[in-house]
């Protein structure tokens, strides 16, 4: 069979019959061999018995969410293409042969009907998603995955079967649609966009996706899928600041016209980005720990410390940060714990102190987490 046409519902009673006949009037005059699935994903309305009175087979996916819907839609489809949508009556199904043979004509993995590309018409996507929530997140995309996406949050699609089995789609939520664009930019695949656009959802129907959730579902799934950013990012900030903090010991306060430059506030601001830097470098770590992604030598090295070196390296830590402190006490104790006059090496003593700590409670967590799942 050339094309499965597939419906994720969950309670489409009132739109299913029409998204049926408007996708069969696209497919209708052309030679393609198609067949119609509703992924029903536990739907408690008539929804089951119109797609079937519609000529559409159904598939029950009792895992909930979108993305569950989707990927039993995706198993149960015979088609070597799948093309998907909602079965809310919003996209413009009259473009279905349009996106398929754009997926044939340009041999691609994957055809999206860009929403933003088309006409949205009024009242059909909330001003938040239009101009702010879809071109945010396409164009992380596109930073992070080199894509030329115009519209990442499309859910009419056309797939190329093969294609989507090697992805080894995982998601069960709306994040599906972000997943299956990385993936797929991941692996080179070939991806065409065209003009559609987006009709006003018909009143009454209860509305599935949830703004602020799903959004960042959205984004922590791009952020999981590019740790190298917040590694490089990470030890940029924390080298740099710790440079520039050292430097404040050596050469501050230097005033320029008007500007006290390495003064207090410099150290407050180096302190910050020092702290900021070491926490993104962990995180980058544990991102690194859940995937195939390559790291730099560093961190492949913080990865794979054996545990003699993960304990004298702690040790180590520890040691220096109770001298320091032990250092402070002993002197604030010479003067009857009185007012101790260290305003100028403050901040760098709180950098050195808590920077190094951080990354030693972050390291130890992280080994932690390793033998967690081994």
């Amino acid at each position: 069979m050339d094309l499965t046409f597939l419906f994720p519902c969950l309670n489409e009673s009132e739109t299913l019959a029409f998204c049926i006949a408007e996708v069969r009037k696209s497919l209708e005059n052309s030679s393609i061999e198609y067949e119609i699935v509703v992924s029903d994903n536990g739907s408690t309305d008539e929804s089951r018995n119109i797609a079937r009175a519609n000529g559409a087979r159904v598939v029950d996916v009792s895992e909930k969410g979108y993305g569950a819907a989707l990927r039993g839609g995706f198993e149960a489809a015979a088609g070597r293409y799948v093309m998907f949508a909602d079965a809310d009556a919003t996209y413009m199904l009259e473009h279905s042969l349009e996106l398929y043979q754009a997926a044939i004509n340009e041999d691609a993995d994957m055809a999206i009907a860009s929403r933003l590309k088309g006409t949205v018409e009024p009242g059909a996507m909330p001003f938040l998603h239009h101009y702010l929530g879809t071109p945010v997140l396409t164009g992380l995309i596109n930073l992070f995955f080199k894509g030329r996406l115009s519209d990442c949050n499309s859910g009419f699609r056309c797939v190329r079967k093969e294609a989507y089995q090697a992805w080894r789609i995982r998601s069960s939520g709306m994040e599906f649609a972000s997943e299956l664009l990385i993936k797929a930019l991941k692996s080179g695949a070939k991806m065409v966009e065209i003009p559609s656009g987006l009709r006003p959802d018909r009143g009454g129907r209860i509305a599935h996706l949830k703004t602020w959730r799903d959004g960042m579902r959205h984004l922590l799934f791009i952020l999981s899928e590019r740790p190298q950013f917040f590694e490089v990012v990470g030890l940029a900030l924390l080298v740099a600041s710790t440079c520039l903090q050292v430097a404040t010991l050596v050469f501050g306060p230097i005033k320029i016209g008007i500007l006290n430059v390495f003064d207090l506030h410099s150290q407050a601001l180096f302190l910050l980005g020092g702290l900021t830097g070491v926490q993104l470098y962990v995180f980058s770590c544990v991102l690194f720990l859940r995937g195939n992604e390559r790291s730099t030598a560093l961190t492949r090295k913080v990865l794979s410390l054996e545990e003699d070196s993960l304990f004298f390296l702690l040790l180590g830590l520890l040691v220096i940060e109770f001298l320091c402190v032990g250092g402070i006490v002993v002197r604030w104790g010479m003067v009857h714990f009185g007012g101790l006059d260290l305003a100028g090496v403050l901040f760098p003593l709180i950098h050195f102190l808590s920077v190094p700590g951080m990354w030693a409670i972050g390291l130890l967590a992280i080994h932690v987490f390793k033998k967690g799942e081994s």
